[in-house]
């Protein structure tokens, strides 16, 4: 086996500045193993959708590699939709919302809560704004079969995703001619290039089309299609003509964005029907080929790009992605279970960059399709964003990062409107940093240490004054409110977590969850890596963070063992506590070890998990979490069998499949296994690594080390 590869310090500090990816020597041949996974469909998948994207926008694809026969989803980064303002008296704007107030240790602290007397603008605010489809490309049959062609009416179907290109091949038969479409999107814009190759251009008017759906914001998961087609007179489309090209204007409501069509050769554009918002791209005659491309933009982009200039650079970028930051090579060749694990790693790091490497952090859906309307949770930031760096993709991590120190006036907001110090993050978050009212949105804790690791993990990799700068104010703003919130209880003589609070499981009464064993193990890792970033610019660290870091309460034990919260009622024995996030797991394995945990009693509860928990009910992060858990204990044949539990599934392009919880796909399942390999790979201190099951010939190249 091989150690990862380091890069010196200065060598590093130079790639922070200029982010670009670190170049790895590497002796592992990438690209063969790269292209082992390529994905091969002969069919649609109305769930899991062939992707080509850059992050910040992604285009779903069908069999035609197109959006023919299935609405898939174009989504970007930026494009949000609010729906019009409710009309009933009191709750006709934001300002209008309340909130509720709870009992919170004997004072009145006001949550961003769903108003019972306030419904319509509580429930406004939950779904406004929605992340919108951008528009639907496919393939415009013309007069073969009267028009009303089917996918099974197609033959010979074959698609072919090319994972070191980023580029999608698609090739079928309609009335025994070939239809070869290359799809591709570029590294740089919000653009896909379309290639249509087949002499039914030429003889039947074989062309595109373009349609553009209203989005409502009615539904809490959006999946697997967004957007209504059919709601026409409730959005309008304009267009504007140049040569060899067009500008369509797409208004909704207060939403307006441009989609630029330009094509080569000869070819004409049209609207199909005066109400409707579609049209049609056909080429003369002569030709049995048509290129395009279609750039999405919120003002229009006034662009010019070719087909071929496109691929090019899509195959440029995705080369250099795989070759540079770090990469691991499992003995797939005779080993059925690490053939699988290398497939899913491949995959969602492909899934992943064009998924989740956005300027905020993703939704949990990333741009598949729309879950909790689109936007994206704080507390999962972690989950999404986490391996990036021990992959040492550094420039991916940076893309969205940014987000705390973007959000920290609203949380400064929040944390002064309810009576603490410092800055207190939100939840359920759209790009301006307002939290969506709810019950869990508003008393959820668990998001606040993510920060703090964060810029921990950045430090140990760029150790320079830059780096104690970009987080110094997010940190400093964060800590004081941990400390403002963590209570003094003059009776123990100790500071308690909650209540009211909900744990990283979201399965107990809020009232009576006091003292969760994550969340003080968080709480306290995160307050002494804030006293560390003090004392690192030689400041005076605060008293108020000393003083609740070394006094908060110990974590709760029944029947020798850890458990979510203290008091909990028989844990082990009531199924609603045993169904949810093992989150208490935590405290050993995503974080480094704390003092206070004993290590009997921590392997009394791992066992103690895995001889109540109802797994087929977990989903996400769970195995994952488990995997890294077992692989600190040194079990490495256990951290693999949980990243490939059954109940952890992922489908045949890659996607993670959201279980009997949520819809597919749900990337921090795929983003929690890349951070358990990276993990695996790269050691963690007092650890080298990697670690790995002894008959398994593993190489690694390139991994960060964990804490």
């Amino acid at each position: 086996m091989m150690f990862p590869l380091r890069l010196g310090k200065w060598a590093k500090v130079l790639y922070l500045l200029s982010l670009t990816s670190p170049v790895v020597e590497s002796k592992i041949d990438r690209k063969s193993i790269v292209q082992q996974y390529n994905i091969k469909l002969s069919q649609s998948n109305p769930y899991s959708p062939v992707q080509v994207g850059n992050g910040n926008f992604a285009f779903g694809v069908d069999i035609t590699g197109l959006q023919t026969f299935l609405p898939h989803n174009t989504l970007s980064s930026w494009g949000w939709h609010n729906q019009s303002l409710p009309t009933t008296p009191n709750q006709t704007l934001p300002s209008d919302y309340t909130g509720v107030d709870w009992w919170t240790h004997d004072r009145l602290v006001n949550y961003a809560q769903p108003n019972p007397e306030q419904k319509d603008i509580s429930q406004w605010m939950i779904a406004n704004p929605h992340r919108i489809n951008l528009g639907r490309v496919g393939l415009w049959f013309g007069g073969i079969a009267g028009g009303n062609v089917t996918e099974d009416l197609l033959a010979g179907k074959e698609q072919v995703l090319e994972l070191w290109e980023g580029v999608i091949k698609s090739t079928f038969f309609i009335n025994g001619e070939k239809v070869v479409v290359t799809t591709v999107a570029s590294p740089e814009t919000d653009t896909i290039a379309v290639d249509i190759s087949s002499s039914l251009v030429r003889t039947a008017g074989l062309g595109a089309f373009f349609d553009f759906p209203y989005a409502t914001g009615k539904n809490k998961f959006d999946a697997p299609f967004v957007g209504l087609f059919n709601a026409t007179s409730n959005h309008s489309t304009t267009d504007e003509y140049r040569n060899k090209g067009a500008t369509i204007t797409h208004v909704l409501d207060a939403t307006t964005y441009t989609a630029d069509i330009a094509w080569e050769g000869y070819a004409r554009l049209s609207r199909l029907h005066r109400n409707e918002h579609k049209y049609i791209l056909a080429a003369s005659q002569r030709s049995e080929t048509l290129s395009f491309t279609v750039t999405y933009a919120p003002w229009v982009a006034n662009v010019s790009y070719t087909a071929e200039s496109v691929k090019q650079k899509s195959q440029s970028w995705w080369a250099d992605y795989w070759s540079t930051g770090a990469f691991v090579s499992l003995p797939s060749a005779n080993n059925a279970s690490a053939n699988e694990l290398q497939r899913r790693t491949i995959l969602s790091q492909y899934l992943l960059a064009v998924n989740g490497a956005g300027k905020d952090p993703p939704q949990e859906s990333g741009l598949v399709n729309n879950g909790w309307y689109g936007k994206f949770h704080l507390e999962m930031v972690f989950w999404h964003l986490a391996h990036w760096m021990f992959w040492e993709k550094w420039d991916l991590y940076d893309r969205s990062i940014g987000v705390y120190e973007r959000f920290l006036p609203s949380s400064f907001e929040r944390a002064e409107k309810q009576g603490y110090e410092g800055a207190r993050l939100g939840k359920m978050s759209d790009p301006s940093g307002r939290s969506a009212p709810g019950e869990i949105n508003s008393l959820l804790i668990w998001q606040q240490p993510h920060p703090m690791y964060f810029a921990e993990m950045e430090y140990r990799s760029f150790p320079t004054e830059k780096t104690l700068e970009k987080w110094d104010e997010v940190l400093t703003g964060v800590a004081d409110f941990m400390a403002s919130y963590a209570f003094w209880n003059s009776t123990t003589n100790q500071y308690d977590l909650g209540p009211p609070m909900y744990p990283v499981s979201e399965n107990t009464n809020p009232n009576e969850t006091i003292n969760p064993t994550f969340e003080l193990a968080y709480w306290r890792f995160g307050l002494d890596v804030a006293s560390k970033w003090q004392a690192r610019q030689n400041k005076s660290t605060p008293e108020s963070w000393v003083h609740v870091r070394d006094n908060l309460a110990p974590f709760p034990i029944e029947e020798n063992a850890y458990v979510t919260y203290e008091g909990i009622p028989n844990m082990w024995t009531t199924p609603e506590y045993t169904e949810d996030h093992p989150g208490l797991l935590g405290i050993y394995g995503w974080l480094p070890p704390d003092t206070r945990v004993n290590m009997t009693i921590f392997n009394n509860t791992i066992t103690k998990v895995h001889e109540t928990w109802n797994f087929p009910f977990s989903y996400g992060w769970d195995f994952p979490l488990l995997a890294i858990t077992e692989a600190r204990r040194g079990d490495a044949e256990r951290a693999v069998s949980q990243l490939l539990d059954v109940n952890n599934a992922f489908d045949e392009v890659g996607m993670p499949e959201g279980g009997t919880r949520v819809p597919t796909p749900y990337f921090p399942s795929s983003a929690g296994l890349l951070l358990a390999v990276g993990m695996m790979c790269g050691g963690w201190d007092g650890y080298k690594g990697p670690v790995w099951p002894s008959h398994w010939d593993v190489e690694c190249e390139g991994f960060t080390r964990a804490m």
